[in-house]
């Protein structure tokens, strides 16, 4: 029923990547990196199944490429990075309509919402942490997107169903999406900065 896909491929290798004593052998990782490699199109970005769509599955294996391999795959995180820079709305924020299941010419296209502004921002600064070289302009214009349709509550509303059921068919609305991804590209934007504010005092 379920292929294998880029983003839960990028998942696992993230996965690994974040647990320092856990290691994939080189046989099995070299595998996971060569599909993910035959997964890249043709503008850079990956296909995203679990969540819409290609703003998904491009940070995703961003994320993941950042941990296992930053020095010897910089073509495909700059290819990723420049695919998300150039679908940002002008608000800001980036969105995808779920008709991009179906429409190609869709990819990366839609109203700005919290999840996929989180998703593209997740993404951007996986990137830059394995190359450094940082898209400052359009990662600060995403965050300011955050902060400014943070409710006084704390949340993020989200009309978009930013959730895959099954491509092309039915979608659905996590409503932590909402939530949980805002708060995590929140959180690496202030730990990137303030490394990154650290390394220019030492220098």
């Amino acid at each position: 029923i379920d292929p294998n896909t880029a983003d839960v491929t990028a998942r696992v290798l993230e996965m690994i990547g974040r647990l320092t004593d856990t290691h994939l052998n080189a046989d099995r990782l070299d595998r996971a990196l060569a599909y993910l490699t035959q997964e890249q199109e043709n503008d850079g970005s990956w296909f995203g199944r679990w969540g819409v769509n290609y703003i998904y599955g491009t940070s995703g294996v961003l994320a993941a490429l950042s941990l296992v391999v930053p020095k010897t795959h910089k073509s495909s995180l700059d290819r990723g990075a420049n695919w998300l820079v150039n679908c940002q709305n002008s608000d800001g924020g980036w969105g995808e309509t779920c008709a991009s299941y179906t429409n190609p010419s869709l990819k990366g296209k839609g109203n700005s919402t919290a999840s996929q502004t989180a998703w593209a921002l997740i993404g951007l600064l996986a990137a830059g942490d394995a190359t450094n070289q940082f898209a400052w302009d359009e990662i600060d214009n995403g965050i300011t997107y955050l902060l400014t349709t943070q409710r006084k509550d704390g949340t993020w509303n989200e009309d978009d169903f930013t959730g895959t059921g099954f491509p092309g068919h039915f979608y659905l609305k996590y409503h932590l999406y909402q939530q949980h991804f805002p708060l995590t590209a929140l959180g690496r934007y202030r730990r990137t900065r303030l490394e990154s504010q650290s390394d220019s005092a030492l220098k």
